[in-house]
């Protein structure tokens, strides 16, 4: 079973809520695929080691060859390539890797090579928890390919754990289409909410069953859990705005390992997810 932890805005505790339910469970795989910003380890602190390494295959032109017809630029919808009276200038920071306009290019003139744009690491062997992460090479843009590719690496043999990236647009996306259910993340403040309806309208695009956790729980109102009520979505965990677990954050410390009982509403929370992830799916 795939859990994707997402949340509709970065900083509202979605890291801390899927570093803590996979150390509170046994045999489960955590991905960090907020490869913009990957913090999983800050918290794990274990010494990585690459495993792969990504590239996204963009044009290089021959203009011995080119015949400055232009499909190819037309083709591209990223504007990756621009046509000029005597060149077509190409930017592979915006390209997509699509290939479309090598098939395009009725001269041949379109070679694809590939440019790394970011790497996969994992904990290693013997590690407590099994864990991987993608990164994306700075000044890239593209972190979907790097997601697709720590995808890869999943365990169908054991639960996984996916720390999503924020917010609502393709890197999100990518998570969530390949999940079987999705934990939101969300404090109960007007930004919030505002941005938890963002994150709930895609996981309903992609037809995939949500619950709620409501974090720094006892600021702010009563908006999302009257909104979760009244829309019938589970509110399966509430983390208090305490003390003791900021400063945990603070110090890099997962609450799980310092406050043991929360290692039991973590796994209560992981079997109501299993429950609901089944009836969704109509396993029994």
């Amino acid at each position: 079973m795939r859990i994707a932890i997402a949340s509709g805005k970065g900083g509202t505790g979605k890291t801390t809520v899927a570093v803590n339910l996979a150390l509170a469970l046994e045999d489960v795989q955590l991905l960090d695929c907020d490869v913009e910003e990957p913090n999983c380890n800050l918290f794990l602190g274990f010494e990585l080691e690459p495993v792969e390494e990504v590239n996204c295959l963009v044009p290089e032109i021959d203009p011995d060859r080119c015949t400055l017809c232009r499909n190819c630029a037309s083709f591209c919808k990223y504007n990756a390539l621009v046509s000029l009276p005597k060149k077509i200038l190409s930017f592979p920071s915006l390209c997509h890797g699509c290939g479309g306009c090598s098939l395009v290019c009725p001269a041949g003139a379109i070679e694809e090579k590939p440019e790394p744009i970011g790497v996969i690491k994992k904990a290693p062997c013997g590690s407590p928890l099994t864990f991987l992460c993608g990164t994306l090479n700075i000044g890239k843009a593209m972190a979907t390919p790097v997601i697709r590719s720590l995808q890869n690496h999943i365990d169908e043999s054991k639960p996984v754990i996916i720390d999503s990236p924020p917010g609502t647009a393709c890197p999100v996306l990518e998570v969530m289409e390949c999940a079987d259910y999705c934990v939101l993340v969300t404090e109960s403040t007007p930004f919030g909410f505002h941005d938890f309806l963002l994150a709930l309208e895609a996981a309903k695009a992609l037809n995939v069953p949500v619950g709620v956790v409501l974090n720094r729980d006892g600021l702010g109102d009563s908006r999302v859990e009257d909104f979760c009520r009244a829309e019938g979505i589970p509110v399966l965990l509430r983390i208090p705005d305490d003390r003791t677990i900021a400063r945990l954050y603070s110090e890099g410390i997962p609450f799980v390992k310092e406050m043991p009982e929360w290692k039991k509403k973590f796994e209560h929370m992981f079997g109501t997810i299993k429950g609901l992830a089944c009836k969704n799916t109509g396993v029994q």
